[in-house]
C-alpha cells in the first residue's frame, strides 16, 4: 500500500503544474489510481483523491455565482470579461487578474451563472480568437474595493446598462440580429470587413448593408443570439480603423434576415447559390417595414446638429491592442479591430462631366470634401472626363463611395479608380487652353486633412441637402448667411446657428443636387477681412 499511495502522490504532482492557474481559488481534482499486482494474485485497488489547490481542504467545486475564468489574453480588458456574461444577466462583481490571465465574475444570481455554465459547456467561448475556459468558483462571493478598482467599475456600469437586469439581459439574448451604423466614414467599410470584424464572436448567418438618413448601416445576422450579445458588448462604440469609422451597434426587432442577391451590398452565407442581381432595399427587410417594426430595437431619435469639434471616441491603432482606459461610463473602450486601412490607387477617373461648367478647381472643392486632392486633369479631349489624384488610395475609395452617382451640374457623374498611377504635368509646347485644364493642387492651403488627427476625419458625411457652415464671424447675422446663398441662386429652406457656438450653423437647400453646387461655389468664401467660410455636408437635418 506505500508504493501505491506513492504513486498517487507522484501523480498528484505531474498534474498539478497545468491546474493550479489560481491562488485565490480552489481546484477539484479526481485523479484515480488502478495498481494492479500480480504475485500469483491480481490486487486493484481503486483510490479516489479531492485536491484542493489553496487550504488544502476536500471541497466541491460545486454551483456558485462566483464563475472563475482561465487562459485569458494577456491585455484582455474588463469589458471583455463582462461581455461573456453580460448576455446572462446581471454582472455583480469582477475581477481581473491579468498578470495570471485569469478572472472572477460574480453574478447577480446563481441562476444566471448557471445559464452562463450550461451554455458555454457546448459553445466555447472565446476572446479575440483564444478560447478561454469557465468553471464554478469555491468562492461564494467576491469581496472587491471599489475605490482601487474603477475600471472594473466602469465596465460592470456598461455591460449591464446594455442588459438592463437579469430578465431584460436575458431577453435580448434571444435576438441574434444586430442594427450597426458606422459613424465618421472616413474609410469605406465593405461588407467582407463587417464579415471579418464580427465572426471573431460567432458564425455570421447573413449580412444587409444600406444607406440612411445619409448613414452607411447594416444588418447582421448571427447563428446564436448568445454571440450577438456578445459582439455588441466588446464592440459597440469602437473604431474600425484609427480615428474613424465608429461601430454604434444596437439589436434589431427583426429575427432573421431575407437576403435575395449576394452581391457587395448583402450576402447570405449560408446560401452560394444566390443570384447577384441588384438588391432593393425594400425587399431586404422582409415584412417588418409592413408592420412598421423599423430597423432597429429602440425609437428612431431626431438627429440634432453637433460642432463638428465634438470630442470622438477612443482611438484604437490599427493592428495594436491598447491598454483599457475609460472614455465613459457607457462606452470604454474594449478591444482593438486589427483592422488596416484599405490600400489602392490613389488616381480616380470622373466621367460624365458636364464641360461647360466643370473645371479643376470645381472638382478640387467637392472631391476635397474626402481627402485632399493632390492634381486635377479635365482631358482636353474629352472634358466630359477627368482624372483626380488624391493623397492616397483610402481617400479615393472614399470618395468614389460617396460621390459616384450624385448629379453635378445636371448630370449624374460616374467616379471609378483609374489605371494611371499619377495624373502627368502638361509638358513644355502644350497650348494654353490645355495648360489650364491641368492643376497642382499639392501645395494648397484648402486641404481639410493635412493635420494628423484633424477633426475633419471626424465628420465625413454622404452629400445630403443639409450643409455644416463653419468659421462664421460674430459680426455675419443669419439674414447675412441666407443672402449669401440666395443671392447665389439657391433656395434657402432652413437654418439654424449652434446653441453653444454661433461660429457654427446648419443651413438647409431644397436638394442634394443644389447642396452640392452651393457647397462647390460657397467653400472658402470670404466673409470679412481675415476669415473664410467652410462648408461641408451635414448628417443632420433642420
Amino acid at each position: 500500500m506505500d508504493a501505491v499511495f506513492l504513486l498517487i502522490h507522484k501523480v498528484s504532482i505531474q498534474m498539478s503544474p497545468s491546474l493550479s492557474l489560481s491562488v485565490t481559488d480552489s481546484l477539484c481534482v479526481c485523479v484515480c489510481v488502478c495498481v494492479c499486482v500480480c504475485v500469483c494474485v491480481c490486487v486493484c485497488v481503486c483510490v479516489c483523491v479531492c485536491v484542493c489547490a489553496v487550504d488544502g481542504t476536500d471541497r466541491l467545486c460545486a454551483p456558485s455565482r462566483v464563475l472563475h475564468l482561465r487562459q485569458l489574453p494577456a491585455d484582455v480588458s474588463e469589458q471583455e470579461v463582462v461581455s461573456l456574461a453580460a448576455p446572462f444577466g446581471r454582472v455583480a462583481k469582477l475581477i481581473v487578474l491579468k498578470a495570471k490571465n485569469q478572472a472572477f465574475v460574480e453574478m447577480a444570481s446563481e441562476d444566471a451563472a448557471a445559464a452562463m455554465m450550461n451554455y458555454y459547456t457546448t459553445a466555447t467561448p472565446s476572446i479575440r480568437n483564444q478560447p478561454v475556459f469557465i468553471q464554478y468558483s469555491t468562492h461564494r462571493e467576491l469581496k472587491t474595493d471599489n475605490s482601487t478598482n474603477q475600471r472594473a467599475q466602469t465596465a460592470l456600469h456598461s455591460g449591464n446598462m446594455a442588459s438592463s437586469g437579469e430578465g431584460r439581459g436575458l431577453a435580448l439574448a434571444q435576438r441574434p440580429v444586430l442594427r450597426i451604423i458606422i459613424e465618421n466614414l472616413f474609410y469605406p467599410v465593405t461588407l467582407e470587413v463587417l464579415q471579418q470584424i464580427f465572426s471573431k464572436f460567432g458564425s455570421v448567418l447573413k449580412i444587409i448593408t444600406f444607406t440612411r438618413n445619409n448613414q452607411f448601416q447594416a444588418l447582421l445576422q448571427f447563428s446564436d443570439a448568445v454571440h450577438a450579445q456578445h459582439a455588441k458588448a466588446a464592440l459597440d462604440g469602437q473604431n474600425i480603423y484609427n480615428g474613424c469609422c465608429s461601430l454604434r451597434i444596437d439589436f434589431s426587432k427583426l429575427s432573421s434576415l431575407n437576403v435575395k442577391y449576394n452581391n457587395d451590398k448583402s450576402r447570405d452565407f449560408t446560401r452560394a447559390d444566390l443570384p447577384t442581381g441588384e438588391l432593393e432595399p425594400p425587399a431586404a427587410f422582409g415584412t417588418a417595414r409592413r408592420r412598421g417594426a423599423g430597423l432597429g430595437a429602440g425609437p428612431a431619435s431626431s438627429p440634432q446638429p453637433r460642432p463638428h469639434h465634438s470630442p470622438s471616441c477612443v482611438v484604437l491603432s490599427p493592428g495594436v491592442s491598447m491598454a483599457t482606459v475609460p472614455s465613459s461610463l457607457v462606452s470604454p473602450p474594449r478591444v482593438a479591430l486589427h483592422m488596416a486601412p484599405p490600400a489602392g490607387n490613389s488616381v480616380l477617373l470622373v466621367s460624365n462631366l458636364n464641360p461647360e461648367s466643370v473645371s479643376p478647381h470645381c472638382l478640387f472643392i467637392l472631391f476635397g470634401v474626402y481627402g485632399d486632392v493632390q492634381r486635377v486633369k479635365i482631358l482636353f479631349n474629352k472634358q466630359e472626363n477627368a482624372l483626380i489624384q488624391m493623397s492616397d488610395g483610402t481617400q479615393a475609395q472614399l470618395a468614389m463611395s460617396h460621390l459616384n452617382g450624385q448629379r453635378l451640374h445636371g448630370n449624374v457623374i460616374r467616379v471609378t479608380l483609374s489605371k494611371h498611377p499619377v495624373v502627368q504635368l502638361p509638358r513644355g509646347g502644350v497650348g494654353p487652353e490645355e495648360q489650364a485644364l491641368t492643376r497642382d493642387f499639392s501645395g494648397s492651403a484648402l486641404h481639410r486633412f493635412k493635420k494628423p488627427g484633424s477633426k475633419n476625419f471626424n465628420n465625413i458625411f454622404p452629400p445630403s441637402a443639409t450643409l455644416h457652415l463653419s468659421n462664421i464671424p460674430s459680426s455675419v447675422s443669419e439674414e447675412a448667411l441666407k443672402e449669401l446663398f440666395s443671392s447665389s441662386g439657391f433656395t434657402v429652406k432652413a437654418f439654424k446657428f449652434f446653441q453653444k457656438d454661433r461660429k457654427m450653423a446648419l443651413l438647409q437647400l431644397s436638394s442634394v443636387e443644389e447642396a452640392i453646387e452651393a457647397l462647390v461655389e460657397l467653400h472658402d468664401r470670404q466673409l470679412d477681412h481675415n476669415q473664410h467660410l467652410r462648408v461641408s455636408f451635414s448628417k443632420s437635418t433642420i
